[in-house]
């Protein structure tokens, strides 16, 4: 595919990347866990095909730098971010977002603040941990795996992880598909970041279910097939959904669907967006 396009955004402490494909309307893909831009590489050609899909780096991860030192990371911080992207790269008009894993996080806490921006947003799989009936042992899990990695390193923390989620390996644990091999080292580097920083305080993060009912026709609650078992994964997404009146939407995969399948996660979007 064509080499993308690519800008930085100064927002209030850090300085953002960002790829563009395509034309049309604007398509944001919010990445999770350690990955940046990259994620996506894998169906930015096909989605690009209908829209000008932007990527980007999250602040303090990959080629998006922190003006100062690195703190526990704040999803409002992470949806002004997004926002601020989308009035410069689709000022005068309504955007689509996908977030996957904390990046749905991000993407459900920006519908809630920007109704008005937005056109439609697909959260896959955000682990809103506190939407569950019990949260706590899920809570104490990652809770576990940021204090295994501040005692023993990454390596044994996403072990750990993978374990606690059912024994599939997660996003950074896994070989990556030759698509994002190209980010590999990139998210390797920005474990730090998600294990110490944003795995905890982002799937403790509760939604705003009053801002969001008004506005729940725009909002399309997705998840894995291979993911109906993993209950942090799996359960939020489901309890939101029934919360918002509406119903999760399946894409192939688990998780990871859309580096694991990226063609047909792809062409599930595009169902969707339209």
């Amino acid at each position: 595919m064509n080499t993308p396009l690519t800008g930085t955004l100064t927002v209030p402490g850090a300085t953002l990347h960002y790829e563009k494909h395509g034309s049309g309307p604007v398509l944001l893909l919010i990445p999770g866990g350690a990955a940046d831009a990259g994620l996506y590489a894998g169906m930015a050609a096909d989605l690009a095909t209908r829209y000008t899909v932007v990527s980007y780096d999250p602040r303090g991860l990959s080629r998006s730098p922190l003006d100062g030192p690195l703190a526990d990371q704040e999803v409002a911080v992470w949806s002004d971010d997004a926002r601020r992207l989308l009035d410069l790269l689709s000022p005068h008009e309504e955007a689509s977002v996908l977030g996957c894993s904390s990046g749905a996080i991000v993407a459900v806490d920006l519908l809630a603040r920007h109704p008005g921006r937005l056109r439609r947003v697909v959260a896959h799989e955000p682990p809103l941990l506190e939407l569950l009936d019990d949260p706590a042992p899920h809570r104490a899990l990652f809770a576990e795996v940021r204090e295994i990695f501040r005692a023993e390193g990454a390596g044994p923390a996403m072990a750990r992880l993978g374990e606690g989620l059912g024994g599939r390996p997660s996003a950074e644990a896994a070989e990556p598909p030759p698509e994002i091999q190209e980010m590999a080292p990139r998210m390797h580097a920005n474990l730090p970041v998600f294990l110490g920083h944003m795995l905890v305080p982002f799937s403790s993060t509760v939604p705003d279910l009053a801002a969001l009912r008004p506005v729940a026709r725009k909002l399309v609650p997705a998840a894995g097939r291979d993911s109906r078992d993993q209950v942090p994964l799996y359960g939020p997404v489901a309890r939101l959904a029934e919360l918002l009146g509406s119903q999760v939407v399946e894409f192939p995969g688990g998780h990871l669907g859309a580096v694991e399948s990226p063609k047909e996660f792809a062409k599930g979007l595009l169902a969707v967006l339209d």
